[in-house]
C-alpha cells in the first residue's frame, strides 16, 4: 500500500502474478498429487514483482529507475558479506533444493552455501538487473529474460511460458478495513493474506486484553487462538486458489 499526501489517499496495489495459463487442477488430479510441490518449476507462477516496481515507480516515483537498481547491481557484482539470519536460513534449506537446475551454481559456488561474513557475488543477477533498468520492464517480461525463462521452464517440466509473462498485469485495489479501538487498520484484499490480521483484531475486539497483562498466559493464549481460528480461514477460504483447493 502506498499514500498520496496530496490526493490524502491510500492506494492499493497487487502485484502477485497468475499461475501459468496452460496449467490446470487436472494436471495435479491425473498425477495423484495431493498438495502443490514446494522445489522444482511446477509451482512457479508469473514473477509480478518487476512490473510492480514500474507501476509503482510510475504513480510515485521521483528517481530513474537506473538509480534505484543502482545499488543492487553493484552488491551483485562487487557481492555483500551474508548475514547470519541469511546463512543459517540457506545452510538449514539447501538439502532441499540444491539438484534443482542451476541452484548450485548460483548459490553453492564452493560446494556449500556462504557462511556467514563470506562475500557473496551473483552476477547474474546484477546482469538481469542491468538490462531491465535499461530497456524497462519489457525486457523482463518481452525481452531476452522472458525467453530465457520459457526455454528453461521448457526443458526442465515446468509450465511458466513466453506467453504467460507478455500478457502479465499488476492490479490496483481498493485497501480493506477495520476499526480496532479507535484506530483504523488497513490491509490488502485477497488475494494477499492481510486480511487474517484483520479478522485476529475482529476477535481480540471482544477480549479485555489491556487487562489481562501484556505477556502474560491469558494473554498469549488468546492471541494464540485469535491467530489460529484466522490461520484457518485464510488457509481455506482466501490467498493462493490453488492453496485453497489442496487444503486439507
Amino acid at each position: 500500500m502506498s499514500r498520496s499526501a496530496e490526493e490524502q489517499k491510500l492506494y492499493g496495489f497487487n502485484g502477485s502474478g497468475r499461475a501459468p495459463k496452460s496449467l490446470s487442477i487436472d494436471y495435479f488430479m491425473d498425477n495423484g498429487m495431493k498438495y502443490v510441490p514446494f522445489y522444482d518449476p511446477l509451482p512457479v507462477s508469473v514473477p509480478g514483482c518487476v512490473d510492480g516496481w514500474f507501476q509503482l515507480h510510475e504513480k510515485f516515483g521521483k528517481l530513474s529507475m537506473q538509480e534505484i537498481l543502482k545499488p543492487a547491481i553493484d552488491y551483485g557484482n562487487n557481492g555483500f558479506p551474508v548475514s547470519e539470519v541469511i546463512a543459517y536460513e540457506m545452510a538449514s534449506s539447501y538439502e532441499s533444493v540444491k539438484d534443482q537446475p542451476g541452484f548450485a551454481n548460483t548459490y553453492m559456488p564452493k560446494g556449500r552455501p556462504p557462511m556467514k561474513g563470506e562475500v557473496f557475488i551473483n552476477k547474474d543477477l546484477a546482469n538481469t538487473y542491468q538490462l531491465i533498468a535499461k530497456e524497462g520492464r519489457d525486457a523482463y517480461y518481452k525481452g531476452s529474460i522472458a525467453k530465457t525463462i520459457d526455454s528453461y521452464m521448457k526443458k526442465h517440466g515446468g509450465f511458466l511460458r513466453y506467453g504467460d509473462l507478455a500478457n502479465h498485469t499488476s492490479n490496483w485495489v481498493e485497501p480493506v478495513s477495520v476499526n480496532y479501538r479507535g484506530y483504523d487498520v488497513w490491509e490488502l484484499p485477497p488475494n494477499g493474506q492481510g486480511t487474517a490480521a484483520l479478522q485476529i483484531l475482529n476477535i481480540l475486539e471482544g477480549f479485555d486484553i489491556k487487562g489481562m497483562g501484556f505477556g502474560s498466559t491469558e494473554y498469549l493464549h488468546v492471541l494464540t487462538e485469535a491467530k489460529k481460528l484466522a490461520y484457518e480461514d485464510r488457509a481455506k477460504f482466501y490467498a493462493d486458489p490453488i492453496s485453497t483447493i489442496f487444503h486439507w
